[in-house]
């Protein structure tokens, strides 16, 4: 029988607001545990909520993006259950009356088999909520912790209808998404530090079906790897487990990725199960057109990222996979821009960049040499470790052959290297200065390149005879020793270019 999968993805994003949805405790990662947890964030007596409005801003901002309806009026709701890192015995979330409410997102799948295609999922709700504390099970002989530093953080928990076809369409998904709420700046997107964490709603049913089958939720998946293996795993059990006569118990699951296999952590409550009502100690939200077109105004000023890439494409004769890869961060797509400025006292003229071979040049080191080195410092939270203009002034002397593309490379992982290790980036006349001072300038006089060329061809008339027969690696073998006599300064496509034509 053949079977359709049906996924559909929660995603929590905790928002980047310095203090808690409720409370003004610090929001910072990485304190000792219990350090920040208040009064209000452990429901003691006599505390009251009051809402941070930094944490509406962002969830509204988020709305406009994904052209979803932003309530006017939302309510907040006590969502009951009792846990050990939930010390009032309930979470605050919001239920009937979400503040984001629709949208969709849209993005391109690129399938191991097949060509690339554009999906387009639609979004149930957003809405706003706090997080739990966390249970810690390690160093504790038997027993377990509970740290209250997270309770109380805010989180914007995003939800997709079930829409989603295959763990390749949800992980196209939850990149897009953790790349629009990284541009427009609601979210860091963390993964490690669990700022951006997604549950899979996975389910399959006979090809053709209308009907949904019976869906298991996996928790907690903190990196775009191990959500394609967890949802990959899930739907061959789920579809061994049926065809063997069985039937898929709705329940809350785990990944191992070190047994890739996903294992039952409890039954799936449904909505009853967590009797909401509304939270008496909160009023209901109300936000104002006045508010809503104020920051609709700043969404558009930045723009989105899929019509920046769109923008690339069009004015730059830019390669789409290199335009969306720009287009991941807004830290990189600025740093992009800025890198193409030649006169780095005037700001980013968009409209000016008319030499589109050097623009896309500069396009394909950010995606390339940059980005390899954001990763190997750890991932693209991590700061670029040159300047946009230091960047912009080397690839510049690249293009205009001042310089080989090995010595630009060369100098560029010097370069990131050194200011990494002082924590400071050079200034683009630097570049310049060491170009000089090492003497790393390309020979790029025709007349010079070309008595070293007669001077090479003079002494090796067997490799050209063997080139005239046909044998390619006789024609490296002369350029080699042409780039060897100069040291490696001449200019490679002079050379190849005057080889040939003596060659004949």
């Amino acid at each position: 029988m053949a079977w359709e999968v049906v996924i559909g993805l929660e995603t929590h994003a905790q928002l980047s607001t310095v203090s808690k949805i409720f409370s003004g405790a610090s929001t910072a990662f990485g304190a000792a545990p219990n350090t920040q947890a208040s009064a209000v964030d452990l429901a003691l007596p006599g505390v009251l909520p009051v809402l941070n409005r930094g944490a509406v801003e962002r969830a509204i901002r988020f709305g406009l993006a994904v052209g979803a309806t932003i309530a006017p009026r939302s309510i907040f709701a006590r969502k009951n259950y009792f846990y050990p890192d939930l010390p009032k015995g309930y979470q605050i979330s919001q239920y009937e009356l979400p503040v984001v409410q629709g949208g969709s997102l849209s993005f391109m799948v690129q399938p191991a088999q097949g060509g690339a295609y554009e999906k387009t999922v639609q979004l149930t709700r957003a809405h706003l909520e706090e997080d739990a504390g966390k249970s810690l099970h390690e160093d504790f002989e038997g027993q377990s912790g509970i740290d209250l530093n997270r309770a109380g953080t805010p989180l914007l928990e995003i939800v997709t209808e079930p829409d989603l076809r295959s763990a390749e369409e949800a992980v196209a998904y939850a990149k897009t998404l953790h790349s629009l709420v990284r541009w427009i700046g609601i979210c860091d997107g963390n993964m490690q530090e669990g700022s951006f964490r997604c549950d899979a709603n996975v389910s399959v049913r006979p090809m053709g079906s209308d009907k949904l089958g019976t869906r298991c939720e996996i928790k907690n998946l903190n990196s775009f790897r191990f959500m394609e293996q967890a949802i990959n795993y899930e739907v061959r059990r789920q579809i061994a487990l049926v065809e063997d006569g069985g039937k898929v118990v709705q329940e809350t699951r785990l990944y191992d990725p070190d047994r890739d296999e996903t294992r039952a952590m409890r039954s799936k409550e449904d909505a009853m199960d967590y009797r909401y009502f509304p939270d008496p100690d909160l009023l209901p939200l109300e936000i104002s057109t006045d508010w809503i077109d104020e920051i609709r105004a700043d969404v558009d000023s930045n723009g989105l990222p899929w019509k920046v890439a769109s923008e690339y494409v069009s004015r730059y004769e830019m390669a789409p996979s290199v335009a969306s890869e720009l287009t991941g961060t807004r830290e990189k797509s600025l740093f992009f821009e800025k890198a193409c400025i030649r006169n780095t006292d005037t700001d980013f003229p968009i409209a000016l960049m008319s030499d589109l071979v050097f623009v896309r040049r500069v396009a394909n080191w950010v995606v390339g040499e940059v980005s390899r080195k954001l990763n190997e410092d750890g991932g693209e939270q991590w700061p670029f470790w040159i300047s946009s203009q230091t960047l912009g002034r080397l690839v510049l002397r690249e293009h205009e052959g001042i310089i080989a593309t090995k010595t630009a490379k060369e100098l560029f992982n010097e370069f990131w290297d050194a200011d990494r290790a002082t924590g400071s980036c050079r200034p683009p006349d630097e570049v310049d200065a060491v170009i000089e001072k090492r003497g790393l300038k390309q020979i790029s006089d025709t007349g010079e390149i070309e008595k070293i060329v007669d001077q090479v061809l003079a002494a090796n008339a067997a490799q050209i005879a063997d080139y005239k027969a046909g044998k390619d690696k006789a024609f490296n073998s002369l350029v080699g020793q042409v780039m060897k006599a100069t040291k490696g300064k001449a200019n490679p496509a002079q050379v190849n270019a005057l080889l040939k034509r003596k060659l004949g």
